[in-house]
């Protein structure tokens, strides 16, 4: 598939490559949409470059609902598998269910002006249990890839918690 106008992959600073724009976006604009493949939480496959998001259930009017209880991993196939993440992020990423097709679509939006030569950065806000070293070097930066939910921090891995640079809510035994 042919990259998106307006973005193209280099290397990053961050981690490996990066996706950086090439061209002014605004707050709020919609910078690429996503390719990608849908598997369920059960399947085998490389979920390196996979969005983990809700399922999804039709209702009686034939209304797509995010279903929370089940996830789906939306494995991504083009270049926003190179958006790195950072704990002070320049875009978000939304995502829908379009029920007449069945078919997932995932976009991401910018969170602020971005300009030619700005790597594009999203927070992957990983579940404790899967947090991993970060690198973003944000003034703001985590530490890990974590979600900052009390939650997921009391489910760090007890190795990963020197990196922790919050302070995390620990539930007694």
């Amino acid at each position: 598939m042919p990259p998106t106008d307006g973005l193209k992959v280099a290397r990053s600073s961050i981690h490996g490559y990066g996706l950086y724009v090439t061209r002014r976006f605004v707050v709020g604009e919609i910078i690429t949409h996503a390719e990608g493949v849908v598997w369920q939480e059960d399947d085998e496959f490389d979920d390196t470059y996979a969005l983990v998001l809700p399922s999804y259930t039709v209702d009686a009017a034939g209304v797509a609902q995010d279903d929370y209880d089940t996830s789906v991993y939306f494995d991504l196939v083009d270049q926003t598998r190179w958006i790195n993440h950072s704990c002070e992020p320049n875009t978000e990423v939304d995502a829908a269910w379009d029920a007449e097709t069945g078919a997932l679509r995932a976009w991401w939006v910018a969170l602020r002006d971005l300009e030619p030569g700005d790597e594009l950065l999203y927070d992957y806000a990983f579940s404790g249990h899967i947090a991993e070293p970060c690198s973003c070097n944000a003034d703001a930066c985590r530490g890990l890839i974590v979600d900052p939910d009390p939650a997921e921090l009391a489910a760090v891995p007890e190795h990963l918690m020197p990196l922790l640079r919050l302070t995390p809510v620990r539930h007694a035994p």
